[in-house]
């Protein structure tokens, strides 16, 4: 990269002073996210095309674990746009 105005756009972004991720909002999130699993494989089960118990857990898992990602990433989003909006009030 010789054009140094882009080089100087990426290295004047502020860093955040304080830790997004902390040992309770981990626990939080799991704890979350496993509620979320449990109840979407739940859901799922009665809705499996098939009558042998294995393809039944096998394909209510995979959805809710899918499902749960994508949970997942909306609680970290959610943290990261109340955080904004919370430093933004303050200003």
């Amino acid at each position: 990269m010789d054009n140094r105005r882009v080089v100087a756009l990426f290295s004047a972004m502020a860093q955040s002073e304080q830790k997004s991720v902390t040992p309770l909002s981990l626990v939080v999130d799991a704890t979350l996210v496993i509620a979320f699993f449990s109840f979407l494989f739940n859901l799922v089960k009665v809705h499996v095309q098939s009558t042998d118990p294995k393809m039944i857990t096998l394909w209510s898992g995979l959805t809710a674990a899918c499902m749960s990602g994508v949970f997942w990433l909306c609680i970290q989003m959610f943290r990261v746009v109340l955080k904004a909006q919370r430093e933004a009030g303050k200003k």
